[in-house]
Parts: C-alpha cells; sequence; structure tokens
C-alpha cells in the first residue's frame, strides 16, 4: 500500500477537509485529490463521499481510518523512541559500584538522571573494587564507580569524581577514643578488614607498609563496610572506613574515632570505562554528561 496516500487518506478523514489536509501537509488541493484516488484504485474500494459542499467517509472508510491513525501514530512512536535514543533517554545503563560510592553518591546522581531519562533502565551492582573492575572488562557493566589509586589496566580508562576522606574508628567507649595516637600504636589493635580484593584493605596494607611498620593482623574479615561498622557498634576491634559511612554514628556517639598523628588519608573515587568501547552509548554518554565528568584519561603504565 502507497503510506502517502495513505497518510493523506488519515488527515482528510480527520479534518474533513481537502483545503485544510494541503495546507497541513503543504501540498497542492489537486495533489491530494489525486492521491485520495490513487489509494481508492488501489485497493479497489471507495473511502470518500460528497456532503454537500464537502467530504465525508464512506462506511468502508470508516472502517479504515482507525488503522491508518495507528500506523501513524506508531510512526509517531517509532521517531520519539528513535530521538531518545539519539539523546541518551533511553537505553540501559548497567553501574557496578562499591560500598561508598553506591550509598553516598549515587542516590542523588540517578534520582535526578531518572527525571530526565524516566525510560532508561538502571542496573546496578555492588561489590569490593576488585569485583567492579572485573565486572566492567566482562562486559557485565558499563561503568565502574570505585575509591580507588593507581589503576593501572590497558583496558581502562578513568576519570576523577571526588575525594573521600578515611577514619579509624573503635567501639564508643574504647580508651583511645578521641586521641592522636601514633600508626604503630594501632598494630596493636584486634583489626576487621575488608576481603582481598578491597582497596580500603590495601590502602590499609601499604599505609602500614610505607612507614616501615609490621601490618596489622586480620582479626574478623568482613565482604562489607556495614557489617564491619555493626561490629564495632557491638563493641569490638578497629576498622578503616570512609568518614560519610559514619558520620551518623559519630554524631550519635555510637562509635568512637582515632586521629593519626601526621596522617590525613584522603582517597580518590573514580569512574572507569573500557579503553576500547567501538560501540556508542549514548545513555551512558547522557549519563556522565549529566555531572559534568571526563575527560577520561589512561592510567600511567606499570
Amino acid at each position: 500500500m502507497n503510506l502517502h496516500a495513505l497518510r493523506i487518506f488519515a488527515k482528510v478523514a480527520e479534518t474533513k477537509s481537502v483545503t485544510q489536509t494541503a495546507d497541513a501537509l503543504s501540498l497542492t488541493q489537486p495533489a491530494v485529490t489525486a492521491q485520495l484516488r490513487s489509494i481508492e484504485r488501489e485497493i479497489g474500494i471507495r473511502l470518500f463521499k460528497r456532503n454537500g459542499r464537502g467530504i465525508a467517509l464512506t462506511e468502508m472508510g470508516k472502517m479504515l481510518y482507525p488503522y491508518a491513525r495507528q500506523v501513524f501514530e506508531a510512526e509517531k512512536e517509532v521517531e520519539y523512541q528513535i530521538t531518545l535514543l539519539q539523546n541518551g533517554k533511553k537505553g540501559r545503563l548497567r553501574i557496578a559500584s562499591t560500598y561508598v560510592p553506591l550509598n553516598f553518591l549515587l542516590p542523588d546522581w540517578l534520582a535526578a538522571f531518572k527525571t530526565s531519562s524516566p525510560q532508561t533502565e538502571i542496573e546496578l551492582k555492588s561489590g569490593n573494587s576488585a569485583q567492579v573492575i572485573d565486572s566492567l572488562l566482562q562486559y557485565e557493566s558499563d561503568v565502574a564507580i570505585a575509591v580507588i589509586e593507581d589503576l593501572h589496566h590497558e583496558e581502562i580508562v578513568t576519570s576523577h569524581l571526588t575525594n573521600l576522606s578515611y577514619d579509624f574508628i573503635v567501639p564508643a567507649d574504647h580508651p583511645l577514643n578521641g586521641k592522636t595516637v601514633p600508626l604503630e600504636r594501632l598494630s596493636l589493635e584486634p583489626f576487621l578488614m575488608r576481603e582481598e580484593g578491597s582497596s580500603t584493605r590495601d590502602k590499609l596494607f601499604s599505609l602500614f607498609t610505607s612507614k616501615g611498620i609490621k601490618k596489622p593482623t586480620v582479626d574478623l574479615q568482613f565482604s562489607g563496610v556495614h557489617e564491619a561498622i555493626q561490629m564495632i557498634k557491638a563493641g569490638y576491634g578497629i576498622t578503616l572506613v570512609p568518614r560519610d559511612a559514619v558520620q551518623g554514628s559519630l554524631k550519635r556517639k555510637e562509635i568512637g574515632r582515632i586521629y593519626i598523628e601526621g596522617i590525613e588519608i584522603v582517597r580518590p573515587v573514580v569512574i572507569c570505562k573500557r579503553a576500547n568501547d567501538l560501540e556508542e552509548n549514548r545513555t551512558v554518554d547522557a549519563f556522565l554528561q549529566m555531572k559534568g565528568i571526563g575527560p577520561f584519561k589512561e592510567p600511567a603504565a606499570n
């Protein structure tokens, strides 16, 4: 079927006027009339009849009109969806993130993004730094967000998001709560550690090693920040956590904090993409542009 003629038929059926249809579609009246005759010849059915000085649909025309409308409403929807895809307003966004960005940075960002792009499908997964980077490399996520320094990987590019301060926390009744002590003093404390693959665990060990101090013994190991904090609240151990994760607990005096002489631990939050992504993902680009993220840079070679 001639869709151009069908479009003109639908418009004439809507306006009940050849003149108005011609004006609306920027055509001449004879061109509109010719297309109406063309579609009637093509399907072998009269679609219009005289109605005084105007025209009206025949019974067969009345039956065809709703289907014609569906065709062109579907066309409009296709055009709309294509525009959404072109603008990154519709699609799939898969994010792998470590605990702190996931809980303290992403909620506001994702809420704003979903408000502006409600048809975007967002998938979130959490893990430690090694797990979220592996998720990115295995094409299970589109971006990875982690608190990590010195990421050296030829397949990944990074962009800096923000910095986070870290604190050593202890039970509220700990004798060192609120005091400033040398780092080596902490090696005597029972440490609660994140699992292997956690960048916080690596940072803690490298801090002791860089100062020539014996690494603390892993007293208990946890697979998440929240679990370690709960253990501290219960009255046992010491651990290193992002300050943002414990601000409320510190204010309520549910836990305590130890200060280290001459040391302030500040760590970068970075967002990572695959360096060799050849396929354009406008949804990811729209998400990154919303926060003005970029440019991405390759890490220095090992």
